[in-house]
């Protein structure tokens, strides 16, 4: 399995990340994909000490929307540091988590899109992957995605948890489908019913480590280890064995990320 978002790079695995990587593998997740934030200097120097302790994992690295603002005077500097970031790091696979946030407006609207854009340009110059943040944005994202999708830019929409509406419309911008643990919520019904509509070859699953944490470890730290329960559920819904759907998501990572 391949835990295909996660921040373990952060200051909530600093005190025990050798731990949690052998859980993971323990629990048959091989890798994931550890999300990096550009601005944060501390967390880009801990990418060295995830790389020692799961050689496996790859990144990504990008300026999240809520961190945006930072850059509202010139946003073309949010992808001038991503870029130097994808020179500084080893292993980075993907630009993100980028995208737009109007749940919690941490930065203007106006400026989200600016610093989305340029960082989707770079992706595409850079002929990276994109990793897609959006909370109650989709009309701008879409639009944002289906513009960057003519001009060659690919991806995953992290974290989906919308009804199959949603994820028609996500699906229509060829991007890929990213499932969490809140498939396991008992009031993510919709997100249950939509998983039909994705096609096989392109779902994935991960953790947002170390948040949302599947049940039964709701309100508990999440760590990549808890993919495998990510895995169940879903493979339980599609009619599928987990071991079918981790070879199947595994196989989605490798031809999306090209790790």
């Amino acid at each position: 399995m391949t835990d295909s978002h996660c921040h373990i790079a952060g200051d909530e695995f600093a005190a025990d990340l050798p731990a949690v990587v052998e859980r993971a593998r323990q629990a048959g997740v091989r890798r994931a994909l550890v999300i990096l934030a550009a601005e944060d200097d501390a967390e880009i120097a801990r990418a060295a000490a995830v790389h020692e302790a799961w050689p496996e994992c790859r990144f990504a690295v990008g300026v999240h929307p809520h961190h945006a603002h930072l850059f509202a005077l010139h946003p073309a500097d949010a992808a001038a540091l991503v870029a130097r970031r994808l020179d500084q790091v080893p292993l980075v696979r993907a630009v993100g988590e980028i995208g737009l946030d109007y749940h919690y407006d941490f930065s203007p609207r106006d400026v989200q899109q600016a610093v989305f854009r340029v960082q989707l340009d770079l992706a595409r110059a850079r002929h990276l992957p994109v990793v897609i943040h959006t909370r109650e944005a989709d009309e701008d994202t879409l639009r944002m995605l289906h513009e960057a999708g003519q001009a060659g830019v690919t991806g995953v929409f992290h974290c989906f948890s919308g009804d199959a509406d949603a994820a028609g419309r996500a699906l229509a911008t060829g991007f890929h489908l990213s499932i969490p643990g809140i498939v396991t919520f008992p009031k993510a019904q919709g997100l249950r019913d939509a998983l039909p509509v994705i096609p096989p070859g392109r779902l994935l699953v991960e953790t947002d480590s170390p948040y949302l944490a599947p049940v039964p470890f709701r309100g508990k730290r999440n760590e990549p280890a808890h993919v495998a329960r990510v895995v169940e559920a879903l493979a339980a819904r599609l009619g599928t064995s987990a071991e079918e759907l981790g070879r199947q998501t595994d196989a989605n990572f490798d031809a999306l990320f090209r790790p």
